[in-house]
């Protein structure tokens, strides 16, 4: 029996379309040999003016082991995961055997860092990947150092060692879904019910949140209508966290939404140093500088990328580092990223001197993050099409900083802080509406 010409071409073109679509993409290094990928992570060439100089021997120990770590353990991998949009679960014990995690908080198996140590540690982790320093930002500058500070000593005793080690994950909850620059009027509620506590309500954001161990969450007390906070098992009956999908940044980050459906706490799990929202503040007084630091970390990746890149890849028989208009924007992210590392700089003594104030945390997080989103933007632009490559890391960058550009406060909000602070006036809620008049 003769078959038809046209289911020939039927199959042919079946087996063409099976052929072209199911072949693996080239390797970066085989599709665009002229320039090496951020898996081979370049050397760091961005702290210009020298800021080891400023550092204590134990801050640089802990900047170079970070770095050491972040560039032959993490680089290699990271843009798969990002692509993925998946946690690297088998990166944990690598990152607790640096002992950074409880930063600042001394005994119960925690490092004991200062605050600049803390603060390096956490941008050397963002200089490579964002995600990662997020992870660590909110599981030991948030929720380790919430139960340190405003936690029983039983409770430290009973959570930190672990938490120290990363054998046991953490996450901090205080946004929601209709409030989140104003935290403070939170409606999850927590009722006094006999030995213990029942939480209602809902959080959204919270990274971490669909794999941690421990949760630290905040409530408004139905009794004194104050803010609360409570240590949150995993396991809780009612307890149920997934995970948002579709992000364009940090896309490594489980942020989670998190319904609570009368889930029972015990006394002992309430934190007592938590008794309004304005004990918050002693938490995020430390974790806005940590915030600072992290667009201070991925400037600096960017930077060391382009450097690189540029004096690599070359256009119209010369290097890209050879033309003017690109050496201006390599010097003008060079410059932004100096000023950056002053200000960190500046505010962790400021913070370890006790002089900190709220409007001076406000204005390095918002300052910061505002110059990495241009050394960031003038990264993408000098790496032409490979800019919109996450194998190039500035892409990844440029997305991973939009979400740190608006998380632990935006940018209006830190800058209403501070702009509260030297004038007096506080401009977070618009003035009432007057009534109009008839006539």
């Amino acid at each position: 029996m003769k078959v038809p010409a046209t289911k020939i071409q039927e199959e042919m073109s079946k087996e063409a379309k099976s052929f072209y679509f199911d072949l693996p993409a080239l390797d970066i290094s085989v599709a665009f040999p002229q320039a090496t990928p951020a898996s081979i992570f370049p050397k760091c060439t961005s702290d210009y003016y020298q800021l080891d100089d400023l550092l204590t021997s134990e801050e640089k120990a802990v900047r170079l082991k970070v770095r050491e770590c972040m560039e032959k353990e993490i680089a290699p991998i990271m843009t798969k995961y990002w692509e993925k949009a998946e946690f690297p679960f088998e990166v944990i014990p690598k990152l607790g055997a640096l002992h950074i995690s409880g930063g600042t908080i001394k005994g119960y198996g925690c490092p004991g860092l200062s605050v600049t140590g803390s603060a390096i540690a956490l941008a050397e982790i963002a200089r490579v990947d964002a995600s990662c320093s997020t992870f660590i930002l909110v599981h030991s500058s948030l929720a380790m150092l919430t139960i340190g500070l405003l936690g029983s000593e039983m409770q430290r005793q009973k959570y930190l060692p672990s938490l120290a080690e990363l054998s046991s994950i953490s996450c901090w909850g205080l946004t929601e879904p209709d409030y989140g620059s104003d935290a403070s009027a939170l409606r999850t509620t927590a009722t006094k019910v006999e030995g213990g506590w029942i939480l209602e309500g809902q959080k959204r954001w919270i990274g971490n949140s669909t794999f941690a161990d421990v949760l630290v969450i905040f409530a408004r007390n139905t009794a004194t209508n104050q803010i609360n906070g409570f240590i949150v098992q995993k396991d809780a009956p009612g307890l149920q966290s997934t995970k948002i999908e579709n992000k364009i940044g940090l896309r490594m980050v489980q942020n989670g939404d998190i319904l609570f459906k009368k889930v029972f706490v015990p006394d002992e799990d309430r934190l007592p140093g938590v008794n309004s929202f304005k004990d918050t503040s002693k938490v995020l007084a430390v974790s806005r500088v940590m915030v600072a630091w992290m667009p201070i970390g991925i400037a600096m990746g960017v930077y060391d990328m382009c450097h690189r890149y540029l004096k690599e890849r070359k256009q119209f028989g010369a290097p890209l580092a050879a033309f003017q208009l690109n050496q201006q924007k390599l010097v003008q992210m060079l410059g932004n990223i100096q000023a950056m590392l002053l200000v960190g700089w500046r505010l962790c003594k400021l913070y370890e001197s006790g002089k900190m104030t709220p409007g001076q945390a406000s204005l390095g997080k918002s300052w910061n993050t505002l110059r990495a989103r241009e050394t960031v933007s003038l990264g993408r632009e000098l790496l032409g099409g490979n800019g919109i490559l996450a194998d190039f890391l500035v892409a990844k960058a440029f997305c991973d900083l939009e979400p740190i550009y608006t998380f632990e406060g935006t940018y209006d909000i830190n800058t209403l802080v501070t702009g509260r602070e030297i004038t007096g006036l506080p401009s977070f809620k618009p003035a009432p509406l007057r009534p109009q008049s008839r006539l």
